[in-house]
């Protein structure tokens, strides 16, 4: 587990909280993790900063390896890791201040 790649505390929570109403944009079937998939992460990650990943039945990787390896090709952090559903966040420099998800000050 590689503690870089998992938010905590008050950003963690705050995340959580956004993430909760959402629903999931990108699955992970039977084939993995792929070019494809990764892809398609990259351009919801752009479009939303915050995005529910599934991990469907099938699926090669555990729900930890799965979160891991995204957040590392697709520089993003993990905010949480619940069932087979975990919530993947990566902040755009580059989307309007009202469209921004702003994260609180601190631990």
């Amino acid at each position: 587990m590689n503690k870089k790649l998992y938010l905590a505390g008050k950003e963690a929570r705050h995340l959580r909280g956004l993430g909760h109403h959402l629903s999931p944009l990108v699955m992970i079937g039977k084939d993995g993790v792929t070019d494809n998939l990764t892809a398609a992460l990259e351009a919801v990650l752009t479009a939303h900063e915050l995005v529910k990943v599934k991990i469907q039945d099938g699926c090669p990787f555990a729900r930890e390896e799965a979160a891991e390896l995204l957040a590392q090709k697709t520089k993003s952090r993990i905010a949480q890791i619940i069932g087979k559903t975990f919530l993947l966040f990566r902040e755009n420099k580059e989307q309007k201040e009202d469209k921004k998800i702003k994260l609180p000050k601190g631990k």
